[in-house]
């Protein structure tokens, strides 16, 4: 399966058509890999509501050093070439009374004031967060390199402790570093994000970066890493203890792990994403350590590590089939330690699809 970007198109002139504009000027590099698998590091794209099914007057922009890339990837649009590639959009299609919609959350001050310099009689119309909104709902090409993402993750982590790559001796940046490796080895075209290897004291640091520091026994070691695969990235956290584990670790690792079932059972369709926070921030909160679950409950994944829906305290919408979200509650005892369990999962109809699979019982390594 292939991805349809022709299909999320005009998924969007559907949404550019009930706010009444005739064109978005997209310039958000990850919306343009959205809607065309254009990879490239500059380009522009303009996406016309009135275009049919041979989409005559959408049109993307790119610089001369990727004229054979945007032949190759996107062989169903038309491709000009200009080195400030929104500009020349304006410059050469902006013509008559049109409204356009532009990311109004992406376009800085000063390119939008340069627009109004070049002359044309186009109406620019802010229209934030409209193909980030057609991105929170993934369709089964995307789920499937989600997949793909979680399963290499789940491998290099399997990998990792059969080896016996996590043990003391070891330093967090020795064990990040090879879990980054062993996730290449399984197919990886890149990391989602700068793994956090966070052993003893430091696991009680929510986004700790990994160090020279020496894992020991008797630590908690909180691994949080992920895969990318064509674009999409995993997102998971396991933590472990190393050769013995105490009555306060066990105690507290179990009472995170029914914090983030409650998560995970909350996830459905029509659900209030603060509702799914409150269903695992009140595990937490009922055993007296409500202020030291530090952040939200999970975030949308997908293209981006972190977009749409958030999942908190104060956030606002609902779950949509569909939609890929992490649940990740922790709790962290400073200085001492800490536990995060995360996981990726796919909304669906009835259950969720759980995508990360690597088990979640407390494992003493």
């Amino acid at each position: 399966m292939s991805a349809d970007h022709a299909s999320r198109r005009r998924a969007l002139r559907a949404l550019l058509a009930e706010r009444e504009l005739d064109a978005l000027l997209v310039t958000d590099l990850t919306g343009i890999r959205y809607l065309t698998g254009f990879t490239g590091s500059n380009a522009a794209l303009i996406v016309s509501t009135e275009d049919d099914e041979n989409e005559t007057r959408t049109v993307i922009c790119t610089d001369g050093r990727y004229v054979t890339q945007v032949g190759e990837q996107v062989p169903d649009l038309r491709a000009v070439i200009a080195r400030s590639s929104a500009a020349h959009l304006v410059t050469e299609f902006g013509t008559g009374s049109a409204r356009w919609g532009f990311e109004s959350h992406v376009v800085t001050v000063d390119e939008r004031s340069r627009w109004d310099e070049l002359g044309v009689s186009v109406r620019f119309v802010p229209a934030p967060g409209l193909v980030e909104q057609l991105r929170a709902v993934k369709d089964e090409h995307e789920i499937g390199l989600l997949r793909e993402a979680c399963g290499a993750a789940d491998r290099a982590l399997a990998d990792l402790i059969a080896a016996g790559g996590l043990r003391p001796g070891r330093t967090e940046k020795e064990v990040a570093r090879n879990l980054e490796w062993r996730m290449f080895e399984h197919g990886a075209d890149g990391i989602s994000f700068e793994t956090i290897v966070a052993a003893g004291a430091n696991s009680a640091i929510p986004h700790h970066r990994p160090t020279g520091a020496v894992l020991a026994e008797g630590d908690f070691v909180k691994l949080d890493f992920g895969a990318q695969i064509g674009g999409y990235h995993s997102d998971m956290t396991r933590t472990y203890v190393l050769s013995r584990v105490a009555d306060w670790q066990r105690d507290l690792y179990e009472l995170v792990l029914r914090a983030q079932q409650a998560g995970r059972e909350a996830l459905a369709p029509g659900v209030d994403c603060a509702a799914v926070d409150a269903a695992a921030r009140t595990v937490i909160a009922e055993a007296g350590y409500a202020d030291l679950f530090l952040h939200g409950l999970g975030h949308g994944v997908g293209l981006e590590i972190h977009e749409a829906p958030g999942i908190g305290a104060a956030a606002t919408g609902t779950l949509v089939a569909g939609a890929a979200v992490t649940v990740e509650p922790g709790v962290y005892f400073s200085g001492r330690g800490g536990v995060r369990i995360e996981d990726t999962l796919v909304v669906r109809e009835h259950t969720p699809e759980l995508l990360t699979l690597t088990d979640k019982t407390l494992t003493v390594v």
